[in-house]
């Protein structure tokens, strides 16, 4: 051996051509975790954080989890619509892919809250609630959204479990059982014809007053779907399984299941503090690619889709993996 490349470990000394494959990884790994300037920084660290990750570490690219540990899905107890996955528990998926992701040397995972990004002359720089800052070239924000809860008793302790969002998602587990619809105007309409398809022991809730076109209302007339006008006081339910809505006149109704039409919000104001549009429906506006109307920044999974599922998390999540290392090559090369 010409050149004696040697470290120190335990008081051994052994040389770099010789090292093991396990303990190379170890010391890779080591410097990997003092690093504080990466290729790209992903904040979130669910499925398409996770997705992302390892599209990048697949690609060598030094990496940066950084996730708050508060999935919107926290109380959904099974996810669906996701093949080799479906019926498993959502954070069962999530531990098997972080781990999947971590084998990969040069992608890091911190549990930390980002607080502040801000523009920087080689890219950008992120704040966590720790006091601790990283750099990188490339952001990808992986936030999911926050769920606005109606102020109606028992709804969210139902949420996730029998008041739900998608008939994609959960609608089979709930086929042929009474349901609601809690929404009004198109998006009940929308509703309407997918969980009609799968039950027709189907009634909308407007919580007020309905606000359906004259073709619309004979169309719920034509499928027998009732609408309710009157305000929701409560849901009654055992352990999150809805059993009765009861009604603000005292009236209530036996119920199965209810699909509900929410508000929400971005769970991070770092992209609008960035510069990053937002739709209308108050989603980060991104291209095909995920990339967001700032340069180097991109977005993925319920942030920036209206097709809020596990199955999309992880496209999306994989496409701006991609699109990220594309972009590192093409300067590199």
């Amino acid at each position: 051996m010409t050149r004696r490349d040697v470290i120190k470990k335990g008081g051994l000394l052994l040389t770099a051509l010789a090292l093991p494959t396990s303990l190379t990884t170890f010391i890779n790994h080591k410097n990997m975790k003092n690093t504080t300037n990466y290729d790209a920084i992903i904040i979130g660290g669910s499925y398409s954080g996770l997705s992302a990750a390892m599209a990048l570490g697949r690609s060598l690219r030094k990496v940066l989890i950084i996730d708050a540990g508060d999935p919107c899905n926290k109380q959904t107890p099974h996810s669906h619509n996701f093949v080799t996955q479906d019926g498993e528990k959502p954070n069962v998926i999530a531990v098997k892919a972080k781990e999947q992701v971590l084998k990969y040397d040069t992608v890091q995972f911190i549990n930390d809250k980002a607080i502040n990004g801000e523009k920087s002359e080689k890219g950008f720089t992120i704040q966590t609630q720790s006091g601790a800052a990283y750099s990188s070239k490339k952001l990808i924000f992986a936030t999911g959204i926050k769920d606005i809860m109606p102020d109606i008793k028992g709804f969210a302790a139902c949420w996730g479990i029998s008041v739900i969002h998608c008939p994609y998602c959960h609608g089979y587990e709930f086929k042929n059982q009474k349901t609601a619809i809690m929404a009004n105007g198109e998006r009940a309409f929308h509703l309407a014809s997918l969980v009609h398809n799968l039950t027709k022991k189907l009634v909308i809730l407007t919580t007020g007053k309905a606000n359906f076109d004259d073709t619309q209302l004979a169309k719920l007339h034509q499928n027998g779907i009732e609408i309710i006008e009157t305000e929701i006081a409560e849901m009654e339910h055992q352990n999150g399984k809805i059993q009765h809505i009861v009604f603000k006149d005292g009236k209530k109704i036996d119920l199965d299941a209810v699909y509900a039409g929410i508000p929400f919000e971005q769970h991070t104001d770092i992209p609008v503090g960035l510069g990053c549009e937002l739709t209308e429906q108050g989603y980060i506006k991104v291209d095909t690619f995920q990339k967001t109307s700032i340069s180097g920044i991109y977005a993925c999974g319920d942030n920036s889709s209206m097709m809020r599922s596990v199955a999309n998390a992880v496209y999306t999540g994989n496409m701006v993996g991609a699109m990220v290392n594309k972009e590192l090559v093409e300067k590199e090369f």
